[in-house]
């Protein structure tokens, strides 16, 4: 099971900006690794926020619609599932109703001190997916 959507704003601003006008499809990457981030941020002890980093291991983008300067919209992120050392989200780039883009993405959990993987204790499951028992 999958846990409850977390959401951040974003403000389009003039550096996500690329020649033909509209976002950087870079940029959107950007946003979904600042998605996870802040989820991991927000739910996580203090303590596991303080000893582990994350980094991206695959990224899975299809672009719906562009976004443009002033843009307000948002990265809607899901954890789908863990395992092991391994976080799987799913990410919806939007403004208002409309869908910019979908993402899936797998993140490696690692030790920040060692910068090895570091295992995702099953303790976190009630933080991150409460309706798992």
């Amino acid at each position: 099971m999958s846990a409850q959507p977390f959401t951040i704003p974003i403000k389009v601003l003039p550096d996500d900006i690329d020649f033909m006008g509209h976002v950087n499809n870079a940029r959107y990457l950007n946003w979904v690794q600042e998605a996870v981030l802040a989820h991991w941020r927000k739910l996580a002890p203090a303590d596991e926020v303080a000893s582990k980093a994350w980094v991206a291991l695959k990224h899975e983008i299809t672009y719906r619609k562009p976004a443009f300067l002033d843009d307000e919209v948002i990265a809607r992120t899901v954890l789908e599932h863990f395992k092991g050392a391994r976080a799987f989200y799913t990410t919806v780039i939007q403004r208002g109703e409309e869908v910019l883009a979908e993402v899936q993405s797998s993140w490696c959990c690692i030790d920040a001190e060692t910068l090895k993987p570091a295992r995702i204790g099953e303790h976190l499951r009630a933080f991150f997916l409460p309706q798992d028992k």
